[in-house]
This record gives structure tokens, C-alpha cells and sequence, in this order.
């Protein structure tokens, strides 16, 4: 067997359909979507190469950067509210009890489609006879917002579902993380006079520092570009609002036609998450990891 593996030639056998899958999915895509980029393209019928003006374009239309900032507003609400996972996830952990039906609950969200979850928002959030505006009204307050009518509330108010759809899923790696912590270190913590609060912060919070900077990537990475919940909800309205830049993508290629514009704000759209990433990967890099 080792003689087999020492082979280079087998080794390249072995590795070679799992690179022409991500060739195929991946690179060759990519490499389209910049191409059509360089074209005046609808979709059908025949390209006409015009350089680099879709890009240039791109770069100077003030919708695309509009749909770049709410798609930046959504990652720093998405990375903000890890602490409100992170904290919940800290009380599971802590053995309460109800602990298990708790993580269950936390995880129904994830078993839904977006279309689904939008569609209950939607019912959530009408004007007329919707929960939110029912609680309210009976709250005592007169005339509440149309929320996803309204250009100055309606990014904020999709923010709150988009945000509770992955709240299972980040709660449970976060307490998959923290069951990981060996009890000795906890039971240690606490015969030296630790509270709780102190056990948190500073013993299982740097324990788990890994398991938060790939959290925070995922959460910086997945809104930029986040789609489905938002067009479904809104596409994108009212008068661009609520528009983020894989919408506003989308509409440029299949609702316009202007296929060749589209791929560019796609190319640029992945240049963005790319820098944004390493970027972000620069600033949650510690050359000292926590053993335990």
C-alpha cells in the first residue's frame, strides 16, 4: 500500500476527478462569468466584445454601490449578532434544564426553505392584518409601519428574518464548540473562585476563539452575498431599498437582459468577497492558539 501511495502518478489518479469537479463547478464558471463580462450580451443571441466597459460601468453605478452598502450593513449586523449565538449557546452548554428542546427549537429555522421563511415574514410583517402590527396596535400604538413598504425600515426589517433563519446553525457549532471543553478545566475554574460570568469570558470564550473568527468569516462571507430570503421577500424594493448586490446581479441579467452587465457586477461582486475575506482572515489571524 505505501509502495502504491509513494507512486506520483497514482496519487495525481486519485486526485484528478475530484479537480475536474471543481474545474467544472467552479473555475470554468468563474472564468465564463468574467469573459461575458467583456461582452454587450443578452443572454441569446450574438456577444459583441466591447473591452472593459461593463466594468468600468459597474464601478461607476451608484445603484451597484447602493446594493454594495446593504449588502455591507447585513454582514455587520450578521457578525454582530454572533455575541447574541454565542451567548445563548453559553447558557445550553451549561447544562440548564430544557437544554435539548432548546437546541431543537434554535434549529426548526434551518429545516426551512428561504421561500418558506419568507413567505411567513411576509404574513408577519403585512401592514393590515399581520402579528407584528396586531401585537402593536394592541400595545397601544396607533398607526404602525408598513414594513417592507417603507424605503427607511424595509432593509432592517428583512435583516431580522435573515438573521434568524442562521441562528440554529451558529448555535450549534458554537455548542458543539463549548461541549468540547474538557469539564475538568471548567471544574478547576470554579475552585479557584470563577462565576460564571468569569468562566465565560475568560475560559471558554479563548478556548473557542478558533470556532469564532471561522463564525465571523462565514457570517461576513454569506451576507455579500445573500440572495434568496431578500427577493422573494421584497426583490429588492421599494425603489431599490432593500436592494444587495446578488439581487441587483440578477436582475440585471435575467430581468433586463443585459447579461453581459450582469456577469461583470458578478465578477466584481466575487473580487469584493474575496478581498473582504482575506481581509478579514488578516485581522482574526493569532499566531498563538489556545491548547487544551
Amino acid at each position: 500500500m505505501n509502495k502504491v501511495m509513494s507512486n506520483k502518478w497514482i496519487i495525481a489518479l486519485y486526485v484528478l476527478p475530484a479537480l475536474l469537479l471543481i474545474a467544472v463547478l467552479i473555475y470554468i464558471p468563474l472564468g465564463l462569468s468574467a469573459y461575458y463580462g467583456l461582452m454587450d450580451w443578452d443572454g441569446i443571441g450574438d456577444m459583441k466584445f466591447i473591452g472593459m466597459e461593463n466594468y468600468i460601468n459597474a464601478i461607476q453605478d451608484s445603484k451597484f454601490w447602493s446594493s454594495a452598502g446593504h449588502s455591507v450593513l447585513l454582514a455587520i449586523f450578521s457578525t454582530l449578532s454572533l455575541i447574541a449565538y454565542l451567548a445563548i449557546s453559553m447558557v445550553l452548554a451549561s447544562k440548564i434544564k430544557g437544554a435539548d428542546l432548546l437546541r431543537k427549537i434554535y434549529l426548526v429555522p434551518m429545516l426551512l426553505s428561504s421561500v418558506a421563511i419568507a413567505q411567513l415574514w411576509i404574513k408577519v410583517f403585512n401592514p393590515s392584518n399581520g402579528m407584528l402590527n396586531y401585537i402593536l396596535m394592541k400595545l397601544g400604538m396607533e398607526n404602525p409601519p408598513s414594513w417592507l413598504a417603507e424605503p427607511s425600515i424595509v432593509l432592517y426589517a428583512i435583516f431580522i428574518p435573515i438573521l434568524w433563519q442562521y441562528a440554529g446553525f451558529y448555535i450549534l457549532i458554537y455548542y458543539a464548540a463549548l461541549k468540547n471543553i474538557p469539564d475538568s478545566v471548567i471544574e478547576a475554574a470554579k475552585i479557584d473562585g470563577a462565576n460564571p460570568i468569569q468562566i465565560a469570558l475568560k475560559i471558554k470564550l479563548p478556548l473557542i476563539m478558533g470556532v469564532v473568527k471561522v463564525t465571523i468569516v462565514l457570517a461576513i462571507v454569506g451576507s455579500l452575498k445573500y440572495f434568496d430570503l431578500i427577493y422573494v421577500m421584497t426583490g429588492g424594493g421599494p425603489n431599490g431599498a432593500s436592494e444587495v448586490m446578488a439581487s441587483y446581479m440578477y436582475k440585471l441579467a435575467f430581468s433586463t437582459n443585459n447579461f453581459g452587465y450582469g456577469s461583470a457586477i458578478g465578477f466584481l461582486l466575487l473580487a469584493i468577497t474575496l478581498v473582504v475575506t482575506i481581509i478579514v482572515q488578516k485581522l482574526t489571524a493569532s499566531k498563538e492558539e489556545i491548547q487544551y
